[in-house]
């Protein structure tokens, strides 16, 4: 099943009892926090069969009425600037947009050719070619520390330099510019803002710290921050559970930079694109798994499946928590009261036996979890 924001639900063609390539994602649950390409990037999650719970923890709005941008292109015309400095691509194809609603198309497109063209990342990249421009020059990353040291080395000094901005202001690169010597124009094309449905983040944040999903996707920094804040009081429980059961997949390195300054792994492709990005995924989420063999069968653990002699096999909450918590270690009998532990608050020993039945039904085999007598249960490996 897929989670869609506002509760939608669908089915997706995986069914228990089908046999699954080893490089896919069945089994796997990852939470998208993207917003503009959400759906892009769960249907490519999905398409290697990963349930995905969609949950944006930004969305990005045009500035109040485009008056600070209006303002910002018109003193663009008015002192075209030598270095202009393309941040994303969403803000180089809105700032076009918006000048063509205003009727200045040809004058910022002629601005930009004649610019120093500067585009920090693939995507604002790919964004200017898309627009007939050309780039002059792009970081082998998208850091903008690696921009400033390029065009510091360049020499700036008396230059006009036209920042676009990420979604928010970004006063330490400005003043790094200006110190540089150079006069900067900020072009504020839009902002990030609190998405207009919190609930589906606030569910995503509860299933992570109930280690529920396997894997978060981050596109963009202000993302990651929003998220963690989104977390309040949890923030804490949050990063441990990125530390230890969570994998936090960011599209690059400046995504990534929030989390690995708080000592979180992070797993990041190569280049910057969202089909790479769920490749990574693919190739490091089964890594994790845990293989056993049990009472004769081949056993799998990976997110809220077990693959039993191939045979991928969902399975509820509380069933898979009694697994893992076996699986842990394998051969020792756990208690009744030992088990209870991995089940929701509230939950009793007969609860324990519910969810081991569940389990052994899931497994489609009652030899795998094995009764041991007025003590508790066991994997007989």
């Amino acid at each position: 099943m897929t989670d869609r924001t506002g509760g939608a639900r669908r089915a997706v063609i995986t069914a228990a009892g089908l046999r699954e390539p080893a490089t896919s994602l069945s089994g796997y649950t990852v939470g998208v926090t993207s917003d503009r390409r959400r759906d892009e990037l769960a249907g490519l999650l999905e398409s290697r069969g990963a349930r995905v719970v969609v949950a944006p923890a930004l969305r990005a709005v045009p500035t109040a009425d485009n008056a600070e941008l209006r303002a910002a292109t018109r003193a663009c015309l008015d002192t075209p600037p030598d270095i202009v400095l393309v941040s994303t691509g969403i803000g180089l194809r809105g700032w076009l947009e918006a000048a063509d609603g205003w009727g200045l198309t040809e004058p910022l497109r002629g601005l930009l050719s004649r610019a120093y063209l500067v585009a920090r990342g693939p995507k604002a990249r790919a964004a200017v070619r898309t627009a007939g421009l050309h780039e002059q020059w792009a970081p082998e990353g998208e850091g903008y520390d690696e921009v400033l040291a390029h065009l510091a080395t360049r020499g700036i000094a008396g230059l006009t330099v036209a920042l676009q901005q990420h979604g928010e202001p970004q006063p330490e690169y400005v003043e790094a510019l200006e110190t540089a010597g150079a006069r900067v124009i900020e072009v504020p094309v839009y902002r990030w803002a609190a998405p207009a449905d919190p609930a589906p983040l606030h569910r995503l944040v509860d299933l992570i710290t109930g280690r529920l999903v396997d894997a978060v996707t981050f596109t963009a920094a202000p993302a990651v921050t929003a998220l963690l804040r989104a977390g309040g009081p949890a923030g804490e429980a949050l990063l441990d559970a990125f530390r230890t059961h969570v994998l936090a997949a960011c599209v690059g390195p400046v995504t990534a930079a929030p989390l690995r300054r708080l000592d979180v792994p992070v797993v990041s492709p190569a280049r910057a694109r969202l089909s790479a990005l769920v490749r990574t995924i693919v190739e490091e989420l089964p890594k994790r798994a845990l293989s056993l063999e049990v009472a004769g069968h081949s056993l799998t653990l990976r997110g809220h499946a077990a693959i039993v002699d191939g045979d991928l096999r969902p399975l509820a909450p509380a069933p898979m928590a009694v697994l893992r918590a076996l699986a842990a270690t394998p051969g020792r009998v756990l208690s009744r009261a030992a088990l209870l532990h991995g089940l929701p608050r509230g939950a009793d020993e007969h609860a324990v036996e519910m969810a081991v039945a569940r389990l052994r039904a899931g497994l489609g085999s009652t030899g795998i979890v094995q009764t041991v007598v007025k003590r508790g249960y066991r994997l007989p490996v």
